[in-house]
């Protein structure tokens, strides 16, 4: 058997590619403690994001490898997690308590873009990860009813501040707790900016690994000025395979990197439908679209979704997909899309603001 040193075996380990997501190891985690002894081999590793139901597959793979690099024949992987914060544009700071803010976005409505946001959120929560969401869309707030809390109302402490709802596991706000649901958002654009700027910062999140963002549709002023006030630390583009969508998604796409934001990928819904009955799968909306922005853009396909009735049922009852029927091709659909969200954002800059105190520089006196 060959004897390595600790240095090589942790430079190893780092430098495996984890099938199960599609990254190295040491890309998104790293190596605690390694140790090998005569015919056997252990290892602590700690990973940057929930592996969720991946954790089994990634601790064999890890297991397997330790044991072919070292020639030991018993090797003994501990996979913790620890997320951590990511940067986020240049000119703002985090918000305080919340490690990752995740946009989930479009360049027009009618994409889907809610519903894929609150599975995913859903598919986070239950792979380990505290969530949040923030309905963003000031002029057509759907959360509220697509978590089941229409007719609810935050309650304030102190006359300042609001708690946020919780609906499923997740911490929710939205402006469609605070109006009549009949009542139309009538607002120009720096009341909305205005009121998004309050629901962000004046709620009591506590402690979140991820905030989801539902972002109004679009790319105008509104759009462009929440990029600039929110402390983003990624922004997930949602799209459908037909050609006018995905030029809308485009447009939206370049927007984000331009105010520096980095753009974890692009999903597809409505792949292609699903017929309840037969089972038959059509690309009614065409396909392409998708892996053509991929490739134009150099970002990754993190996620595609069916075009199924019963996604639509759950979500207007309350109960999303992932929660109503987590057995189905749709929900597994969601959490494999939320693991790939998440080792996109643990591959991105880590964010250490919160490590160095304020730096004062005085005068001569």
């Amino acid at each position: 058997m060959t004897v390595l040193s600790e240095a090589d075996v942790n430079k190893f380990l780092h430098s495996i590619e984890l099938e199960a997501i599609g990254q190295s190891l040491g890309s998104i985690g790293r190596v605690l403690k390694t140790d090998v002894s005569g015919t056997k081999a252990s290892a602590i590793i700690e990973l940057r994001f929930p592996a969720g139901e991946a954790i089994d597959a990634i601790k064999a793979q890890i297991e397997i490898e330790l044991c072919a690099h070292t020639g030991a024949s018993v090797a003994n992987v501990s996979v913790l997690t620890k997320i951590s914060s990511h940067a986020v544009q240049g000119n703002l700071k985090p918000v305080p308590g919340i490690k990752n803010i995740i946009a989930i976005a479009s360049g027009k409505g009618g994409v889907g873009k809610s519903t894929v946001a609150v599975n995913v959120a859903l598919a986070l929560s239950a792979s380990g990860a505290a969530v949040g969401v923030l309905d963003a869309d000031i002029y057509g707030p759907s959360q509220p009813q697509m978590l089941g809390l229409s007719g609810e109302q935050p309650v304030s402490e102190d006359g300042k501040s609001m708690l946020p709802l919780e609906g499923h596991g997740l911490k929710v706000m939205s402006i469609g707790f605070l109006v009549n649901p009949d009542q139309p958002m009538v607002w120009r654009g720096p009341m909305v900016t205005s009121a998004l700027n309050q629901l962000m910062h004046q709620t009591i999140w506590g402690e979140l690994d991820y905030l989801i963002v539902d972002m109004p549709p679009g790319t105008g002023d509104i759009q462009l000025t929440l990029s600039q006030k929110v402390p983003v630390s990624g922004v997930v583009i949602v799209t459908t395979p037909q050609n006018i969508a995905t030029l809308d998604a485009r447009k939206g796409l370049a927007m984000f990197r331009k105010v520096s934001i980095p753009v974890l990928g692009v999903v597809e819904n409505m792949s292609a439908h699903i017929c309840s009955s037969c089972g038959h799968a059509e690309a009614i909306f065409g396909s392409g679209g998708a892996d053509k922005m991929v490739e134009d853009f150099e970002i990754p396909l993190l996620g595609q979704f069916p075009l199924v009735s019963s996604i639509r049922k759950q979500t207007d009852s309350g109960t999303p997909t992932v929660l109503a029927d987590p057995d189905s091709a749709a929900a597994k659909a969601y959490r494999d899309a939320a693991l790939q969200i998440a080792v996109a954002q643990a591959s991105q800059r880590s964010d250490y603001s919160s490590k160095f105190g304020n730096i004062v520089v005085e005068g001569n006196t």
